[in-house]
């Protein structure tokens, strides 16, 4: 389309172009028609008038002939004859050049009358002839037919005839003159008309062009500013050119991905700021969580160092008194080595407790993996805490056949992971309340489940979240180091399995762990 237009706009100006050269090239081919037709009418005029000259001179020779003699002048008579010749046949082929060109009707009697004077100059030199060959002895003045060849033939009618003849070529020197003015102001004021109608169309034309071609500039230079100010609903919504409208898809397209870039990065402004804050949210309640481990590990250290210290002391007391006996029994050092034994008992069992929280956290707790009935260790450990506790109910419970099922699994340690849920159910619960064991299988038929339930106080929520971290005690119960449920949750992560508890404050607790089959 745009291609279109410039062809349009050029057909039309290569149109005015050609008319103005076509008229141009007319008018140059008129006029020079017209001048050769006016060189010809000069060219006859000056012929008659040089035929008029020769004409009398001939004349005047001839008379010389009557005066003087039949043979005066013969060699200018015959010149002056050949040289009239001559000049009536240019005439005749002007003049015939002439009517073809101008018509008939402008060069009216021109050959005609040129065929007349032949005659008449014929008639004339045939007349003298006859004069000269009638060897009349009379006077000249006395000739009538001289007379009459002279006055009449000569002075009136020859003289008329060759005035005629250059009257005629001077009106139409004159006529031709007259078209080559009427031409010149027919092209003058077909010129300034032309221009007149022209130069409007010219005008509006190149203005019509220019809005053309300035049009889609204008509506790009939009819609680029459009896009900068963030306005990005189609900037672009007339119907351009073919050559530019790929162009307006284009800034289209961009304005649109502008607008999705913008939009999706707004929405991931907003993610990151839910991100941030969630993130920081977390950093917060990380801190406070190092803040109360830190809190814990102070105090862990101090209850450690307190544990150590108290059956150091004893030790180093029972020694330090035993070695002051000056005298001392054997009952006296055994009672000493007894003493010292227990509490060297005490702290190798916290060493160990410590050493396999730290293995488990590097995971380098090593297991000796075999494969156990799990029904009847359960019933050896529920038998040994009935033998300990004997005032007390320990009940064991399968919700299904679990006979059969064994398991893979460190019994030592899975034997600690119950002693430490029995010690726990014993402790944080009445005498005279029963602890339940129950094992059965999950839904899914992959775990077994042992749950150790009992009746006591139950747990706070506030403590049930941290229940199996290190070093939590029970508010109402400082004895220990908190250690107990962190090492049976080791262990039952180690085995592949997973612990939980569910408390109701007031209506006791349910401390359950999962093992795999074999």
């Amino acid at each position: 389309m745009y291609k279109r237009k410039l062809f349009y706009f050029g057909l039309t100006t290569a149109f005015i172009l050609l008319v103005a050269l076509t008229c141009a090239a007319i008018s140059a081919h008129l006029t020079r028609e017209n001048l050769k037709q006016s060189t010809i009418a000069q060219t006859l005029l000056v012929e008659h008038q040089q035929l008029s000259s020769i004409s009398y001179r001939l004349f005047k020779q001839l008379t010389d002939e009557v005066i003087f003699g039949q043979n005066a002048n013969q060699a200018n008579v015959r010149k002056k004859q050949a040289l009239i010749e001559q000049s009536l046949e240019n005439i005749r082929q002007l003049e015939l050049e002439q009517r073809e060109a101008l018509g008939a009707q402008v060069t009216q009697g021109s050959v005609e009358d040129t065929d007349e004077l032949v005659l008449m100059i014929n008639q004339i030199i045939e007349e003298f002839k006859g004069v000269v060959g009638s060897n009349s002895t009379a006077p000249l003045s006395q000739q009538e037919k001289l007379r009459v060849l002279l006055e009449d033939t000569i002075d009136n009618e020859f003289r008329e005839a060759i005035n005629s003849a250059v009257s005629r070529q001077s009106r139409v020197v004159a006529a031709i003159n007259a078209r080559i003015d009427t031409l010149n102001t027919a092209m003058v004021w077909f010129t300034v008309g032309l221009g007149l109608i022209s130069l409007p169309l010219i005008l509006y034309g190149c203005y019509w062009l220019f809005n053309q071609l300035y049009q889609p500039i204008i509506l790009i230079r939009s819609a680029t500013n459009a896009i900068a100010s963030g306005q990005y609903a189609r900037p672009i919504s007339e119907k351009l050119d073919d050559e530019f409208e790929e162009l307006a898809a284009s800034i289209n397209q961009l304005a649109e991905r502008l607008r999705e870039h913008e939009a999706n990065e707004a929405k991931s402004r907003k993610q990151l700021e839910v991100e941030v804050e969630q993130r920081t949210s977390e950093l917060t309640k990380a801190n406070l969580q190092l803040t109360k481990i830190d809190s814990r590990r102070r105090q862990f250290i101090a209850d450690v160092s307190h544990e150590l210290r108290t059956p150091l002391t004893i030790i180093r007391g029972e020694a330090q008194v035993t070695l002051r006996l000056k005298s001392a029994a054997e009952v006296d050092y055994k009672e000493t080595l007894s003493s010292i034994l227990e509490q060297s008992v005490n702290l190798s069992r916290l060493v160990d407790d410590l050493l396999l929280l730290t293995r488990a956290e590097m995971n380098q707790l090593n297991l000796q993996i075999e494969s156990v009935l799990i029904l009847p260790l359960l019933e050896v450990e529920v038998a040994k805490w009935q033998r300990l506790h004997q005032g007390r109910d320990f009940i064991l419970q399968t919700a299904a056949p679990v006979d059969e099922i064994t398991i893979g699994m460190d019994k030592p340690r899975i034997q600690q992971v119950l002693s430490i849920l029995l010690d726990n159910a014993t402790k944080y619960s009445n005498d005279g309340d029963p602890v339940e064991v129950n094992v059965q299988m999950t839904q899914a038929g992959n775990l077994v489940e042992v749950a150790v339930s009992d009746n006591g106080e139950g747990i706070s929520a506030a403590e049930v979240d941290n229940v199996f971290e290190r070093f939590v005690r029970f508010s109402k119960h400082n004895d220990g180091l908190g250690l107990g449920l962190p090492i049976a949750k080791a262990i039952v992560e180690a085995h592949g399995g997973h612990i939980k508890v569910e408390s109701q404050f007031g209506e006791g607790s349910t401390f359950s762990f999962t093992l795999p089959k074999e």
